[in-house]
């Protein structure tokens, strides 16, 4: 794996370097904004994975994440914040990161973060390449109001496009819309989606729901549906009305 990490701190990037070298992986390192939208620029198809710091000098995290972004939309992007509100949580999702850690964090946790992001974008590539290959649109999930793809990345509701998914948002949205009307607790959907055991941020799925429930609600009725004290399901019983 190729690793871009953005981090103005060089004693936690000679940490996570260390880490990085155990793990086999090849790491470059940006200590500014400006610089790091530089690297990916100059060869954006070389990365694996960037994890990005949000309080950086020359342009801050959320700068980068949205300029990253306008270049990549599969990138794998965790965004690596000492801000532990909901607010730039979801500015920082907006902007187009795939997960966050708050710092202070465990080295071991990053690594795990990663691991379970890469792998996921991996799966997501194959099935991708898998599904082209055969020449025809394959709808993982079709009901008579709402279809989800794989092989396009994408997902309408009431033939509209709910758009700009987040390669997060869109496995989100395909692990709850293929087991309609099941309730997933946020503690299931963090290690079905995001391929981890639970470490205490279920804000991160909080912070996606609410993102994707915004764009779902631009084309049609909201399909997501909370479940207090639970957790969250797929119900699109109310859509095509």
């Amino acid at each position: 794996m190729k690793i871009l990490m953005i981090e103005d701190n060089k004693s936690v990037s000679e940490m996570m370097g260390m880490f990085f070298k155990k793990e086999q992986w090849d790491a470059s390192f940006a200590y500014d904004g400006n610089e790091a939208v530089e690297m990916f620029k100059s060869a954006p198809n070389d990365w694996d994975m960037i994890t990005l710091d949000l309080n950086l000098p020359g342009k801050d995290g959320m700068e980068v994440s949205s300029e990253i972004r306008q270049i990549s939309k599969t990138v794998p992007i965790i965004m690596l914040t000492a801000r532990d509100s909901e607010s730039d949580q979801v500015l920082g999702l907006e902007m187009g990161a795939d997960d966050y850690v708050t710092k202070p964090f465990s080295p071991i946790t990053l690594i795990a973060r990663i691991k379970a992001l890469h792998r996921r974008a991996q799966m997501g590539t194959t099935s991708s390449t898998e599904e082209t290959d055969n020449q025809q649109t394959n709808y993982d999930v079709e009901t008579g109001s709402f279809k989800l793809s794989s092989s396009t990345r994408e997902a309408y509701l009431d033939d509209k496009l709910i758009p700009d998914l987040t390669p997060k948002e869109f496995d989100l949205l395909k692990t709850l819309a293929q087991k309609p009307k099941q309730v997933f607790s946020r503690e299931q959907l963090l290690q079905l989606v995001w391929n981890y055991e639970f470490y205490g941020d279920e804000r991160t799925v909080d912070a996606h729901i609410k993102k994707l429930r915004q764009k779902i609600e631009k084309v049609g009725p909201q399909v997501i549906q909370t479940v207090w004290g639970v957790g969250y399901k797929f119900d699109d019983s109310k859509a095509g009305d």
